[in-house]
């Protein structure tokens, strides 16, 4: 049984993934920064009939917490299959460039970008006991330079000091990390599920939390001759059309 940890899943996108990666067969640990509420969520999937999910407390921000996890884990399975990296935060509004404050962007890439690094760097010895790997970390097109550049895009008018620029730099760090273990079996990806009404954006969004997690599992799931070091967004009809980085 292959085993997922997915950060952030104890709501929206991240648990609507964990329930369909549960059906799938898979092993999920439910991460959570609430212990307490996560095993909430763990109990009512498990009398609505889900099995294998596990609540795990972990906090991107805290080593001594992702250490914690980690170690939990490699007890249990002695290995990780899969890293999604769903946790992040969207940070104060508006976020203009000349005045959102340094101390506010700091927070959002503490969880969205340096929070994701921490947690990627401790768990890479057990992702690579596994024999098929797989990393994937959950983005934003308001993160893409190329989108963001052409004044016809959609969201065009969606600039973010903070929020943005986090999901671009961790786009970067990917497409790193990706070449770094090319010549291993991992497939690293940055993979967008798209505008999504979730709690995260007052439920604004024009997707449903099913399809977001239905895509984040297509470009997760795949096989040795999958791709790596690549964007995949859910926003994007032909994913062929353009290179959206």
């Amino acid at each position: 049984m292959k085993t997922v940890l997915i950060t952030g899943a104890n709501r929206s996108i991240g648990l609507e993934t964990a329930k369909q990666l549960s059906k799938k067969g898979l092993f999920v640990y439910l991460g959570t920064r609430d212990l307490e509420k996560g095993e909430v969520v763990v109990k009512e999937l498990t009398e609505n009939g889900f099995q294998n999910i596990k609540a795990i407390q972990i906090d991107v921000t805290n080593l001594d917490s992702i250490l914690s996890a980690k170690k939990t884990i490699e007890k249990e399975q002695g290995k990780l299959d899969i890293l999604i990296n769903n946790a992040g935060i969207l940070g104060t509004n508006p976020q203009q460039a000349s005045d959102t404050s340094i101390e506010d962007i700091q927070k959002v890439f503490d969880i969205n970008f340096f929070g994701v690094i921490q947690v990627t760097q401790t768990f890479l010895e057990l992702l690579k006991k596994s024999e098929s790997p797989r990393i994937s970390n959950i983005t934003s097109g308001l993160g893409s330079l190329t989108l963001h550049s052409d004044p016809n895009w959609k969201y065009y008018p969606f600039k973010t000091a903070s929020y943005g620029t986090s999901k671009a730099a961790l786009n970067a760090y990917t497409i790193v990390l990706a070449y770094e273990l090319k010549e291993l079996p991992f497939k690293v990806n940055v993979i967008d599920p798209g505008y999504t009404a979730t709690d995260f954006n007052h439920h604004s969004g024009p997707g449903t939390v099913e399809s977001a997690a239905t895509f984040i599992i297509k470009h997760t799931l795949t096989d040795e001759n999958g791709p790596t070091g690549k964007f995949f967004s859910n926003d994007i009809e032909d994913e062929t059309e353009i290179s959206p980085w």
